[in-house]
């Protein structure tokens, strides 16, 4: 690939400077060749020596000082003013006598070395530049920019230098890694399933909640084992229901789905994690729905579609499910407050787990004004038995003798009345995006980037390379599927840290 260096003549620096990654190498390489120039029949020795390392950057300085500055320093050769506009102008340069352009200055007097009060000129574009800059940065163990600048000034004077040295320092590899920096998209639309009426929990969301410890029976020298907490969300109505799950298995969650659907009724859409469990029960659940065996018959019989639609979020991608974590969140505060250390039973836990639903379905959706005469306030369980579940009972109305037909239309306006009071106060409450506000760069095919891992420190993150985006219905890219060097991985891009682009500081040796 082909290096674009912008000069202020469009005067392109030599092609060899541009080969060289690193000062280091340049030096030596160019130590070497002066060597050899001078006693061409001498054979050389195996060390250099500082003096020709230093003689070598003063020729590569002269020559980039040319490139980047010819009018200035015809201007000080000749003794004139600076030209109109130069950056120079307000250094006072003159050319010391190695022939290079070094900052006049107001620090003739103050006692500092030569280099100090009168440093060289380097150039801010030019690639000799970036080759020291990352020198400094190195030496100073990959310091900040204030470090690099200051080790960098003890001699080079960088117009500019600051704004450079963070430019420079921002597509440092090791400094990336470990900063980690993260793409954080814009904040994507509600899906169709959360803002649509429909009845309880006809769609829900489904997450695991634990571990939590259950005790085979009462009384002493009884062993514990480890249980989860299976909590299901109705997208639509934010309503809850808990259930125990004896382990992190399919069959146990197939369980306690089994007991979920049968006082809830069949999902037509479950949404949930990539957990391995759930993948499980994806599978089994298929396998039920669509098999020939009596009970999956009956099931296919009581469904209109065959099967349960299971739709799974990007694997690391919890945030997508923000509705059914937040719901584990709210379970967890209530049961670490309960049960505190103590170790229940598996009927025990149950009684609790079924008290912590009526109070999580009881909480408004809405928060709460100081009005007396606003209705009372709204919450999942208007849907499911049309009052808060910890509502004091209303006296018996059996008294009274409407007719059925009265009695139903009561109840469709109860239900009326409930999507209409959740559609002028929950669901505009909706609109506003709360975080994640700034629209971002998509990243492209074929960039590097590193997979982020909680578990692992950032020097061994897997290197992996882009190479197809998903963009969601709003056209902004959130997940990717990435390549690996033994596999192929579908993440979202927040746990991707993508690498310094390639394209802008490339050298021909990268060909």
């Amino acid at each position: 690939m082909t290096v674009l260096v912008a000069t202020s003549k469009d005067r392109p620096e030599p092609e060899i400077l541009l080969q060289f990654s690193t000062l280091h190498r340049l030096l030596r390489v160019s130590a070497w060749c002066l060597r050899w120039r001078r006693t061409p029949r001498r054979s050389p020795s195996t060390a250099l020596l500082p003096d020709e390392l230093d003689s070598a950057l003063l020729r590569w300085l002269r020559v980039v000082q040319g490139v980047h500055y010819p009018a200035e320093l015809a201007a000080v050769r000749e003794s004139r003013s600076m030209p109109h506009g130069s950056h120079l102008a307000r250094l006072h340069p003159f050319i010391d006598d190695k022939g290079v352009l070094r900052v006049g200055g107001r620090l003739k007097h103050a006692i500092l070395t030569f280099d100090e009060r009168h440093p060289m000129i380097a150039p801010p574009t030019s690639w000799l530049t970036k080759l020291m800059v990352e020198s400094c940065h190195r030496r100073t163990l990959h310091g900040g920019t204030q470090l690099t600048l200051g080790l960098l000034r003890l001699r080079f004077w960088v117009p500019q230098g600051r704004a450079v040295v963070k430019r420079i320092l921002h597509r440092c590899v090791t400094c990336t890694r470990w900063r980690a920096s993260t793409p954080q998209p814009l904040m994507g639309d509600l899906p169709r399933e959360r803002v649509t009426p429909a009845r309880p929990f006809l769609r829900t969301g489904v997450d695991y909640a634990g571990p939590i410890f259950i005790r085979t029976s009462k009384g002493r020298g009884h062993r514990a084992h480890k249980a989860f907490i299976a909590v299901f969300v109705c997208l639509c109505s934010r309503a809850i229901h808990l259930e125990v799950a004896s382990d992190y298995s399919s069959d146990a969650f197939l369980a306690a789905f089994r007991r979920f659907v049968s006082r809830r009724g069949l999902c037509e859409e479950m949404y949930s994690d990539c957990g391995t469990n759930f993948i499980g029960a994806d599978r089994q659940l298929r396998e039920l729905f669509r098999a020939s065996s009596p009970d999956g018959r009956r099931i296919s019989q009581a469904v209109t579609k065959e099967g349960i639609s299971w739709r799974f979020n990007p694997p690391s991608a919890p945030h997508f499910g923000g509705l059914w974590e937040a719901a584990v969140k709210s379970t967890k505060h209530h049961l670490r407050r309960v049960i505190g250390e103590a170790t229940l039973t598996f009927e025990e836990m149950s009684t609790l787990l079924a008290q912590i639903e009526a109070c999580l379905n009881s909480r408004p959706l809405q928060a709460l004004s100081d009005d007396p005469d606003d209705l009372s306030a709204l919450t999942p369980g208007h849907l499911l038995i049309g009052a808060p579940l910890l509502a004091i009972p209303e006296p018996s109305s059996a008294e009274r003798s409407p007719s059925m037909l009265s009695r139903w239309q009561l109840l469709q306006r109860m239900r009326d009345h409930f999507w209409q009071r959740w559609s002028q106060e929950y669901i505009h409450a909706l609109a506003p995006r709360p975080k994640w506000l700034k629209a971002e760069l998509a990243p492209e095919v074929g960039a590097l980037c590193l997979i982020r891992s909680e578990s692992t420190p950032p020097a061994r993150w897997p290197l992996a390379r882009i190479i197809r985006l998903h963009p969601g219905s709003d056209g902004t890219v959130r997940v990717v599927t990435v390549r690996t060097s033994t596999s192929e991985l579908v993440r979202p891009i927040v746990k991707l840290v993508l690498l310094p682009g390639v394209k802008e500081a490339h050298t021909p040796a990268d060909e």
